[in-house]
């Protein structure tokens, strides 16, 4: 009984866990720049060097590092000027509350009350030279290599000017890793490098790389796999009180 219920309540366990990663993949499926979420397990054999000859009892699940897929969500063209899709692999730059630098695809930008570029969430977007600051009022374009130009209301437009460049940084994805916040960050806290090669498209998005039709089918596979676990459960239950029976008629 031992040996069923504790493989049984692993698998259980593991089963509502990626339940939860595919809800929260599914919820996103609608964010601008979201990356799936993968779940990964590993088997753990449980051994006793009394209980069998190669010292393994049972196998147990365990969650491995979770991961994410980078493939690259739809473009939608908005016609917003300050709206931002990277085309291929590459991040967006951006300052985080505490002041160190995490990573995004959500282009999703705009102009706030102190004319700083922010994003969605008002973190700063960093540019070559810091937090990107916009004259008030200017119309804004961005380039496809990430350079911002402004134009300032009354001025011809001969007279546009480059503000900066967007950080555009495209580090090895087996070094990143996902915050609670959604943004990325290197494994190590180190700021990445500017990429030249990474490619912008302005005034359009990227939306979620989610596939909602593969993730509904996953949270109804899941939830078979967590049912099957918990009928494992009942029935090593029921054959321990069916053990318990003979033994008290002996």
């Amino acid at each position: 009984m031992d040996r069923l219920i504790y493989t049984a309540m692993t698998g259980a366990s593991q089963a509502l866990e990626q339940q939860a990663t595919v809800a929260n993949n599914l919820a996103n499926a609608s964010t601008t720049g979201f990356k799936a979420q993968l779940s990964a397990f590993r088997q753990v054999p449980m051994s006793f060097e009394d209980q069998s000859a190669d010292g393994t009892t049972r196998t147990f699940v365990l969650s491995s590092t979770p991961t994410a897929d980078y493939s690259a969500g739809p473009i939608t063209q908005t016609g917003n000027p300050t709206d931002v899709a990277i085309q291929g692999p590459g991040w967006l730059s951006v300052q985080t509350q505490d002041g160190g630098e995490a990573y995004t695809r959500a282009g999703n930008l705009h102009v706030d009350a102190n004319g700083q570029l922010v994003t969605a969430n008002n973190l700063p977007v960093l540019g070559n030279s810091g937090p990107l600051s916009i004259p008030p009022g200017a119309q804004v374009s961005i380039g496809k290599d990430g350079t911002i130009s402004a134009l300032v209301p009354g001025d011809p437009p001969t007279a546009i000017a480059t503000v900066d460049q967007l950080k555009l940084v495209n580090p090895d994805p087996a070094t990143l890793t996902r915050g609670d916040d959604g943004l990325f960050r290197t494994a190590d806290g180190d700021p990445a490098e500017a990429d030249p090669n990474v490619v912008v498209a302005g005034g359009a998005l990227e939306g979620s790389n989610v596939n909602a039709v593969s993730a509904m089918v996953s949270m109804i596979a899941n939830a078979r796999q967590f049912q099957m676990q918990t009928k494992l459960m009942e029935s090593a239950d029921q054959n321990d009180q069916s053990a318990n029976k003979l033994l008290s008629f002996s």
